[in-house]
């Protein structure tokens, strides 16, 4: 069935997509606003809020909100990232409206406890320690900080353990009434439902939510470049070699997603058959393009030992020059093939529909079904991927590593490598 959209009077959207043949619904509030959102006197804001949601309102304890879900089999969860924050349910079909209601509840009447604030500022703090204790999840931090050094886009989601140390009661909630306006929120649903029944459950539970109006203020980041290195004692070094990439509406963005696949989207990739089946410098290599509504990323990242460096940042720049050249049409197709059956199969999930439903209405401000995404797919020529690579490796250079470097190649050394590369163009 099409996919349904109502504007209510608040200015609050609501989405739903109707499966009629599955027992169960997906439903969420998606909310246009993340960490390149938050000034830096208060970076992590976007995601301690987001704990906080559960954390209790003026009729249910912390315990309750999740026994309440759980109770119906139910599972209930959320999500911060650079430009959205979600909240989504997972349920049988019968229990949509008390999904509704709950993620309503949780939006609208948190009490943000001040003892219920402080065990969970410990309990973000124990994930900053774990993000900072996987290499290869915190060199990815490291990577955006000098993608955009002067952009909040470019600061940690989790923020450091001063700024959420010293985050008050008062900054929450400041947060929340800038940002958490009706229309920069999507309420949106996948699954066996029927449209009209959850405008009204929206419209009677969501009635807290008053339209304020205005456009809020939108920094665009610049791309800049550099260097940064983390020497530590781990087996491996952890190395993010990347440039400048496209935005979610860039015409570049699907010949980007097809060349992040040609050069490392799986067993039969450039960097997977050149670095790990060939010459058997890594366990985990790949590239990827990495999108923003404004800005984006394109990189690649490989875990090896210290010997290992100098070949393989030698391995990684001679791969990006043969695909300048050598790229194959069956490699396009191949590359495109994947791709496709990556949304069709995400299409088969609730969750997925609901997410990429809202997503796509926040950051793009249209809607795409997958047909019209296969469509985008296949048009794409090779000669738009090996521009859209020229292009791209014209751009500054960024490195960013954590483990032992002391066998790395001088980053100038790097920059050499690219500029070769860009003259072989």
């Amino acid at each position: 069935m099409p996919v349904t959209q109502t504007k209510l009077p608040n200015g609050l959207t609501v989405i739903s997509d109707t499966i009629p043949h599955v027992e169960t619904v997906s439903l969420g509030v998606w909310v246009r606003v993340g960490s390149r959102n938050e000034p830096e006197s208060i970076n992590g804001a976007a995601h301690f809020l987001e704990h906080m949601a559960f954390k209790g309102t003026h009729t249910r304890s912390a315990q309750q909100i999740a026994e309440e879900v759980e109770q119906v089999g139910g599972y209930l969860n959320a999500y911060t990232s650079r430009e959205i924050t979600a909240y989504y349910a997972r349920l049988l079909k019968k229990d949509l409206n008390l999904g509704v209601e709950i993620l309503a509840d949780i939006l609208q009447n948190s009490t943000f406890d001040p003892h219920e604030m402080d065990r969970e500022r410990e309990v973000i703090i124990q994930e900053i320690g774990q993000t900072n204790d996987t290499p290869s999840d915190i060199v990815y931090d490291y990577f955006e900080s000098q993608c955009f050094p002067d952009h909040a886009i470019g600061r940690s989601i989790l923020g450091p353990v001063a700024t959420v140390k010293s985050m008050k009661r008062e900054d929450l909630m400041g947060f929340m009434k800038a940002h958490y306006r009706p229309e920069q929120m999507v309420v949106s649903a996948a699954g066996n439902l029927d449209h009209d029944q959850l405008v009204d459950q929206v419209a009677k539970h969501f009635s807290g939510l008053k339209k304020e109006g205005g456009v809020e203020e939108k920094i665009m980041p610049t791309y800049c470049g550099g260097a940064f290195h983390k020497v530590k004692d781990l087996d491996q070094l952890h190395v993010l070699l990347g440039f400048n990439g496209c935005s979610l509406r860039s015409a570049s963005y699907f010949p980007m997603m097809i060349l992040s696949t040609v050069l490392g989207g799986g067993m039969s990739s450039r960097l997977f058959q050149e670095v790990r089946e060939k010459k058997g410098l890594a366990y985990a290599v790949y590239a990827f393009s990495s999108s923003y509504s404004d800005a984006g990323v394109f990189g690649v990242y490989a875990g090896t030992g210290q010997k290992e460096s100098q070949v393989l940042i030698n391995t990684l720049f001679e791969t990006l020059g043969q695909a300048q050249k050598g790229m194959t049409v069956q490699e396009l197709d191949r590359a495109k093939n994947q791709l496709k059956a990556s949304i069709l199969m995400a299409f088969e999930s609730t969750t997925s529909r609901c997410r990429r439903l809202a997503t796509n209405y926040l950051l793009l401000g249209t809607i795409y079904s997958p047909q019209e995404l296969v469509s985008f797919i296949d048009q794409v020529s090779m000669d738009e991927v090996r521009l859209a690579l020229a292009h791209t490796l014209k751009s500054n250079l960024t490195l960013a590593t954590i483990g032992p470097s002391q066998d790395l190649p001088a980053f100038d050394q790097m920059i050499s490598m690219r500029d070769q590369l860009c003259k072989g163009a």
